[in-house]
């Protein structure tokens, strides 16, 4: 199993409770597939540095995560074809 920073940004017109929901689902995602969630971070509405899909903010949540790499791929998968994710970011954390 691999250590994985995943990072992504939720749609900002998404209410609080839809948003927990999305992370809880994302999670189990990763757990369903063997992994582990070590760490969930919900860094808030930021503003972006350049407009993305004519939205300035968005939520961002950031996950330490061990899985193996299929797990990634469907999580990556899923978040690609979700309306609620505007960006995401999956990389190998090196520690």
């Amino acid at each position: 199993m691999r250590k994985y920073e995943v990072l992504y940004i939720i749609r900002p017109e998404v209410d609080e409770e839809a948003r927990k929901a999305l992370v809880e689902r994302f999670n189990k995602v990763l757990t369903d597939n063997g992994g582990t969630v070590e760490k969930t971070t919900e860094m808030g509405k930021r503003r972006f540095a350049y407009e993305i899909n004519d939205m300035r903010e968005g939520f961002y949540v950031l996950l330490n995560v061990t899985a193996e790499p299929a797990a990634t791929k469907e999580l990556d998968r899923l978040m690609k074809i979700s309306d609620d994710i505007v960006r995401l970011m999956i990389t190998k954390d090196e520690k």
